[in-house]
């Protein structure tokens, strides 16, 4: 099959690009940006989703047989307006027209986000919404655009990925890391936190499985994208020190850890923006969510990798990257 990833450069889109190549699929390459890693990819592409017109002409020439859609903003920095997140609002209108311009496209995946509701709320229906950031109202308009417009009018289907971790990923979520192997990282609170959270590799995977599925269990769908069995962020990181040989996690009570978070939002206000602790944070780590992913486990059959592999591969990554 000729696919074309939209967003290839990315975190979740050099995984998928390296997932299909491994599956002999020919895969084509999209993004504003080069990538700054080798990949695996037949071609590579540049071309914002913004130029509709660049962009409908490359994806007429290329002529895939289907796309998986992950080019976006990501970052949940704009506190003005959606405008800065044009990428999710305009580019999907732009990609959606790609497509129905071009008449070899039979299949699409669209990615959204899972915070088209605020953390730790299940919604109820596909079409439940309740954002708590720019970033998250421009993913749910994403969603209505691809509805409104029938994704193209191909076989379509939209995906939520929740936290992805595992190589390669943002020097974001390495802090994480750092913070374990330097013996900086505590646990707040004695809860083990359960979390639906997706190892790159199998998320890549079902990226895969969608395209190759059964029309049936795909068109029109919304699927969670996460490792079928939720974390426990404490067992999470404590296997992360291990494997990286790092002093273990001490535990600190909550209460304490709300002053601390308190002290970082002061520090941050005060312009000490790397201060890496705050109440938003320690909202973030304490709030649980576990997805329904039996719809996707029925689209898109087991995932590859254990919890067990993605640890190593993750701690073997990270501690060959601070050895460079």
């Amino acid at each position: 099959m000729r696919i074309l990833v939209t967003g290839s450069s990315g975190f979740i889109g050099r995984w998928v690009v390296d997932r299909l190549t491994k599956e002999r699929h020919q895969t084509i390459g999209l993004d504003k940006t080069t990538p700054s890693l080798p990949t695996s990819m037949d071609e590579h592409i540049v071309c914002d989703i913004l130029d509709r017109s660049a962009l409908i002409s490359e994806v007429r020439r290329i002529s895939p047989d289907a796309l998986i859609h992950l080019a976006a903003r990501i970052d949940l920095n704009e506190t003005r307006n959606l405008n800065g997140y044009a990428a999710n609002i305009d580019g999907v209108r732009n990609v959606i027209e790609a497509v129905r311009q071009t008449p070899t496209i039979r299949r699409v995946i669209y990615t959204s986000s899972q915070l088209v509701c605020r953390i730790g709320y299940v919604p109820a229906s596909d079409t439940e919404y309740c954002p708590n950031t720019l970033y998250g109202q421009s993913k749910v308009l994403t969603e209505k655009i691809v509805r409104e417009e029938n994704g193209g009018g191909v076989e379509w289907c939209l995906a939520r990925p929740t936290t992805v971790w595992g190589p390669y990923m943002s020097p974001h979520y390495q802090n994480m890391l750092r913070l374990i192997k330097k013996g900086l990282y505590f646990h707040c609170g004695k809860g083990k936190l359960y979390k639906s959270y997706a190892y790159a590799e199998n998320i890549a995977h079902q990226y895969m499985r969608l395209l190759t599925t059964e029309v049936a269990k795909m068109h029109r769908r919304t699927f969670y994208l996460a490792d079928y069995q939720p974390l426990s962020l404490r067992d999470y990181a404590d296997s992360l020190a291990r494997e990286m040989e790092a002093p273990r996690i001490p535990t600190v009570p909550l209460a304490a850890a709300r002053l601390l978070a308190l002290i970082g939002g002061v520090l941050n206000a005060c312009g000490f923006r790397r201060f890496p602790f705050n109440s938003f944070r320690l909202n973030n780590i304490l709030t649980e969510y576990v997805f329904d992913l039996s719809s996707t486990e029925a689209a898109c059959g087991p995932v590859p990798f254990t919890r067990e592999q993605g640890i190593k591969e993750t701690a073997k990554w990270f501690l060959s990257l601070n050895k460079a």
